[in-house]
């Protein structure tokens, strides 16, 4: 771009930053096919647009000062009343269609409050109803059966576009850069296509995209329309951000104008509170769509962002796998002499999980460095860098130079990078390193075309030019995609775990102490979030088919309190594995009225992991609910078998059997309780689930992978997931460990194993003192105490004639002397059942 940038009439550089100080929601004006009335909190008319003359037969200037009961029909106004009652907050708009006027005239009504006034809107109202509900239907069965994202945003299209009968419909997502790119397109013959062109941050401005967040529609039916103003001016404009009819900045009529279109239409994807992107929909002629069917499109768009939600909260649990399959590799490196290299032997993998060309790894002011990457010298430069920008979370950038000039130097090698800390004061880094990739990007016009002043006065005109235009990027990476970012964020939980370890060896007790509740509230945070997303899901899917608001909130509050029950169960176990049996007994005590004999367990009971525990809880659940509700358990006669039992693969199988009550019909139609019945475990587990609702009673079979499930231990009869007291250990017991967690841990199971007393020691001296002191009956052993081992200690216990076993982290089953290769070994890291079970025998 050449020249100086023109002036207006203020003395202002003209650019596309002008837009961004337009205020786009006071213009005082509304689209000309409907009209506007703004009351008071008394429900008198204070402001009126023009056209309400037509709609009221009164002039403008007559309908100020009057109620506007006068001007409705009782049952129009009785409608307004009953939305004005529903509103509960400004960002809220009620509507009512069908509704006929003193005129005659039938009208679509939108109502909201800004302020301390009522915003009416009325026009005119559509025919249309069947066939846009079906449409919506149809088509969410039809985006939940597509595979993959791409395939979803391709039925988007083709489904809008056969909802409101537009010339083109596309699916605009918004990048990381600000721009925004047509990914998804449906339109018809004859029009050149948009698809894949790129758009510059400016063609949809700052205080727009703010707009589309708190209004997820907006329509335009006549982009040649004159608009119809408000009377009388207020002193504040009125604020019609919320508006259905709210009229169109000048520039946007001029940009679409230029596009050749004639009626727009847009509809917000969210992710959560941010702008994922918009249905951009374009038809070439004036095209009014009734309210109900805009209403329709808003539905079908905010259900197209919980699936896309959705679908990426999948992905993320795909992604989690990853890294977890990548944890014991890490935990086996936490041996190695060299910390850094220590990581950087994983490189492979690493980029295996995140496509890279280079890693470099800074900790404690060592590097190493793999693949294509900085010299030695400059990665530590780029290291200074991180830490003036350090605010303890991850930095992903294409463009390194464009932030840090003298990474031009090295662009070819590394253009880009995303810098994971490993520590609270960002002072360590994993760094991932990508090449320079020239790249070509085709925008919708040349976007650095210069700016002139147009006919709207000191506003700048948009640009007339929409053909391809292509740019050659140069000095950037490919971008840092949101789910690398994801994948980075659990990566650095898992790395995080193995740096504190590291660094324990060397660093003061507050320290370690310090990294290890880092690591702890890290790990509380996963668990958060996916219990709160769980939650959330709930929520959002027990919404349907309930009749009342308590009926709703019983059953939300079941099966959330099933959860807690779930989650008890778990924790009572300190995260093992968990009885079946006992699950099955806990959920059916809410519901049995004190006679168990109802409920039938037979079988042998099983442990299933916390993993998939509380997803056969919530099936467990709504068997239960509904054998309650509509079943065997229903009346006093009906009973409920639960078999378990193993096949041929080692599968556990539960089968459900409901004899003795009402006849059984099979639903007429699904909701989420029976998703969750059917789905829950082939979804989550890649199990199986079959149910039949025959006229004898319901008959269901889960079939739970063997991963999941072990045997279960001993128990007596009636037992209820309590806690083994099998004795296998008596007297004095002496724990040598020197990880507090893990020495606790340990001094709770062996009390529970039955010893009498129990002393812990953190190093050799004062284990060495605990014997002097006092002869055990029992010594456990870790054999790595950081600087030193527990060698000292098992040859004075062996001098005595003290039984003792070795506790081994990964990687230390060898270089024992051989005089202790008949010591019994556990080996970290260990759940507390199998310290208990290797306890057990050991003692035997």
């Amino acid at each position: 771009m050449t020249g100086a940038k023109p002036i207006n009439s203020l003395g202002q550089t003209v650019d596309l930053t002008n837009c961004d100080r337009e205020p786009i929601h006071l213009l005082g004006m509304i689209q000309s096919h409907g009209c506007l009335l703004v009351l008071s909190e008394t429900l008198a008319v204070l402001h009126a647009s023009e056209t309400a003359e037509a709609w009221f037969r009164k002039a403008t200037s007559d309908l100020i000062g009057t109620s506007v009961e006068d001007l409705l029909p009782p049952a129009a106004f009785s409608s307004l009343k009953r939305a004005l009652s529903q509103l509960r907050s400004t960002t809220q708009v009620e509507r009512d269609f069908g509704l006929e006027l003193a005129t005659g005239q039938v009208a679509d009504m939108a109502v909201h409050v800004t302020g301390r006034t009522i915003i009416v809107e009325f026009e005119p109202s559509g025919d249309d109803t069947q066939r846009s509900d079906e449409l919506v239907r149809s088509a969410m069965v039809r985006l939940g059966e597509a595979r993959g994202v791409k395939e979803v945003l391709d039925e988007t299209t083709r489904v809008v576009r056969q909802l409101i009968g537009y010339d083109r419909v596309m699916v605009y997502r918004f990048l990381d850069d600000g721009t925004g790119e047509v990914v998804a397109e449906d339109k018809i013959d004859g029009l050149e296509p948009f698809l894949g062109l790129r758009y510059p941050p400016t063609d949809i401005p700052r205080q727009a995209r703010e707009l589309y967040k708190r209004n997820l529609i907006r329509s335009i039916a006549d982009v040649g329309d004159r608009p119809s103003l408000i009377q009388p001016p207020a002193a504040e404009p009125v604020d019609l951000s919320f508006s259905v009819l709210r009229s169109v900045s000048p520039i946007h009529i001029e940009y679409l104008t230029n596009m050749g279109v004639g009626a727009s239409m847009s509809l917000s994807i969210m992710r959560g509170d941010d702008l994922w992107g918009l249905v951009a929909c374009h038809h070439m002629t004036p095209r009014q769509l009734s309210l109900r069917t805009r209403s329709q499109a808003e539905l079908f768009a905010r259900m197209l962002s919980l699936l896309l939600e959705s679908r990426e909260q999948a992905a993320q649990v795909v992604d989690e796998q990853r890294v977890q399959a990548l944890h014991g590799r890490m935990m086996t490196a936490v041996s190695r002499d060299t910390k850094a290299a220590s990581i950087i032997d994983l490189a492979p993998e690493l980029t295996r999980l995140l496509p890279s060309d280079g890693i470099g790894v800074w900790i404690d002011d060592g590097a190493a460095l793999w693949g294509q990457t900085p010299s030695p010298e400059e990665f530590s430069g780029i290291v200074r860098f991180l830490n003036q920008k350090a605010d303890g979370s991850i930095y992903a950038t294409r463009n390194l130079a464009e932030v840090y000039p003298r990474a031009a130097d090295f662009s070819g090698r590394a253009a880009g990078l995303m810098a994971i800390p490993l520590s609270r004061e960002s002072r360590d880094y994993l760094v991932l390193f990508r090449r320079e990739v020239v790249s070509k990007v085709v925008w919708a016009g040349n976007p650095e075309k210069p700016a002139q002043l147009g006919p709207n006065g000191v506003r700048l005109t948009p640009r007339k030019s929409f053909e391809a235009w292509q740019e050659m990027v140069r000095g950037e990476s490919d971008p840092w995609k949101g789910n690398e970012r994801r994948i980075a964020e659990v990566l650095r939980s898992t790395i995080l775990e193995v740096i504190l370890r590291l660094t324990s060896e060397a660093e003061a007790d507050r320290r370690r102490a310090q990294e290890k509740q880092d690591l702890l509230i890290a790990e509380l945070n996963h668990r958060s979030r996916n219990m709160l997303g769980l939650v959330r899901s709930i929520i959002r899917q027990s919404r349907a088919g309930h009749a009342t608001t308590e009926e709703y909130v019983a059953v939300l509050g079941d099966r959330i309190q099933a959860l807690a029950r779930a989650h008890d169960q778990i924790t009572d176990r300190h995260w093992s594995p968990v009885s079946v049996r006992g699950l099955v007994e806990a959920e059916a005590d809410a519901y049995l009225n004190g006679n168990p004999d109802r409920l039938v367990v037979e079988g042998d009971d099983a442990l299933i992991d916390p993993t998939a525990f509380s997803s056969l809880a919530l099936v467990i659940h709504e068997m239960m609910t509904n054998a309650t509700k509509y079943g065997a358990l229903k009346v006093p006669t009906g009973r409920v078998t639960v078999a378990l039992s193993r096949d041929s693969g080692g599968r556990l199988v539960v089968d459900w059997t409901e004899r003795g009550g009402p006849p059984v019909q099979a639903p007429k139609r699904r909701g989420f309780g029976s998703t969750i019945i059917e789905r829950s475990i082939p979804f989550d587990l890649k199990g199986e689930a079959d149910i039949h609702h025959e006229l004898a009673g319901v008959r269901a079979r889960f079939v739970i992978p063997a991963n999941y499930a072990h045997d279960a231990e001993p128990a007596g009869a009636g037992a209820r997931n309590q806690p083994a007291h099998v004795g296998a250990l008596s007297g004095h017991i002496l724990i040598v460990e020197d990880n507090l967690l893990v020495a606790m841990d340990a001094e709770d199971i062996a009390k529970d194993l039955g010893a009498t007393s129990i002393e812990t020691a953190a190093d050799t001296a004062a284990a060495l003192t605990a014997i002097e002191a006092r002869r055990p009956d029992f010594a456990l052993l870790d054999i790595n105490l950081g600087s030193e081992t527990s060698l000292p200690v098992a040859k004075l216990l062996r001098e005595l004639g003290v039984t003792f076993a070795f506790v081994t982290g990964y990687g230390e089953r060898a270089g024992l002397p051989p005089d202790f290769d008949d010591v019994p070994r556990l080996s970290k890291p260990f759940t507390p059942d199998s310290f208990r079970d290797f306890l057990t025998r050991f003692a035997a």
